[in-house]
């Protein structure tokens, strides 16, 4: 077994999510550490949260905003945030990010209200 993990993630199909589709790799349970996810956000995406999950955006291309919490945040290709466990979120906008989720995604912890 190898000691490293490769991923090219515009091969990886996408998956539909809360934001729009996600093309994800890492997700390994046998390594669940974190997991990166290539995020084409649709232009409203459902507000969510998680109970254990960090996730740390970085927006690749677009302009819009973030939902956090109900605060409006405006973002642009480089920009980064940390949303930790228990912050309702949402992309408003077309973007496209790397979300980087800290333990790997679980859909077992998507929640909504």
């Amino acid at each position: 077994m190898k000691n490293y993990a490769l991923a090219q993630l515009d091969e990886i199909p996408g998956t539909p999510c809360p934001c729009g589709t996600a093309r994800r790799a890492f997700g390994n349970p046998d390594h669940p550490v974190a997991s990166i996810h290539l995020v084409e956000i649709s232009e409203r995406a459902r507000v969510h949260y998680h109970r254990k999950m960090t996730e740390i955006y970085l927006i690749l291309e677009g302009e819009g905003h973030l939902e956090l919490d109900g605060e409006l945040v405006p973002v642009k290709p480089l920009t980064t945030v940390m949303i930790k466990p228990g912050c309702r979120h949402r992309a408003i906008g077309h973007l496209k990010i790397i979300n980087i989720p800290v333990p790997a995604f679980d859909p077992a912890d998507e929640h909504f209200d």
